[in-house]
């Protein structure tokens, strides 16, 4: 059969929890125009479904992903959406919460996908990198505009330039990377994370997101100015009284997204 007839992003409902496995193992979960759109797809899900809270992105075969399949570039295929852009994720990323498990490379535009997620755990011996500089490119899919918010410029600078391979105890180092697993383990302890951050109300978590991403590029007055009417939405919400009354009840909330 063949490949590209099958699904190349497959997904799994777990509770409240949407697993989303790039499944290209032959390439390394290079990615083309089906599985960007499979992504993109994925994600819309996530975003629009209310019983859904928190979105994990892995890969199947040992490794993330290896960005844009370049046999498929040379066929004329390009792994962009209309909706949100490279790789189905880069341009618009998801308004909830989403974690990546990082197994084998996490490099190109696979690196990319993990700087448009919010939190990232991944195996010790997980590698990320940059390498379009060493192929006369440039990495366009979010990495030079992200990268050196999250970590150090001057460490931003050596990954973007240099086009080298690092360990992830290495961004681990510079707070890119949240937590490190034995190989084999960046799934389940994801899923463990998952697991717990559902256990904070989801318009809580869906409005602290939004707040942090309005804000990146304001000024303190504007950030103030436009979190006062999102916070406002979680103050009037029915999962704030919800959270008062269980608190004040010695219970555990019953969260609606309300």
């Amino acid at each position: 059969m063949n490949m590209d007839n099958q699904a190349q992003v497959s997904i799994q409902r777990q509770g409240a929890t949407l697993v989303i496995s790039i499944d290209r193992p032959h390439v390394k979960n290079a990615m083309g125009t089906q599985a960007s759109e499979e992504m993109c797809a994925a994600l819309d899900l996530l975003d629009n479904d209310p019983d859904l809270v928190v979105g994990i992105i892995t890969g199947t075969g040992g490794n993330f992903c290896t960005g844009a399949d370049l046999k498929a570039a040379a066929r004329g295929e390009r792994a962009m959406t209309a909706g949100r852009g490279g790789f189905g994720i880069v341009q618009k990323p998801p308004r909830k919460p989403v974690i990546a498990a990082v197994e084998g490379y996490a490099i190109g535009g696979g690196f990319e996908i993990c700087l448009a997620c919010d939190l990232v755990v991944a195996a010790r011996d997980a590698k990320f990198g940059l390498p379009e500089v060493r192929s006369g490119v440039m990495a366009i899919g979010g990495a030079l505009l992200r990268l050196p918010k999250r970590v150090p410029r001057a460490f931003a600078m050596e990954v973007i330039l240099g086009g080298q391979f690092y360990d992830a105890v290495d961004f681990q180092r510079h707070g890119l990377v949240n937590r490190i697993t034995e190989p084999g383990l960046a799934l389940q302890e994801a899923q463990q994370w998952a697991l717990a951050l559902q256990e904070n109300a989801p318009i809580a978590l869906l409005c602290s997101k939004e707040v942090v991403d309005r804000s990146a590029h304001l000024s303190d007055d504007e950030a103030w100015k436009a979190q006062e009417p999102i916070a406002r939405r979680v103050l009037e919400s029915r999962d704030r009284a919800e959270g008062f009354a269980a608190f004040a009840e010695k219970r555990k909330p019953r969260w609606t997204g309300q």
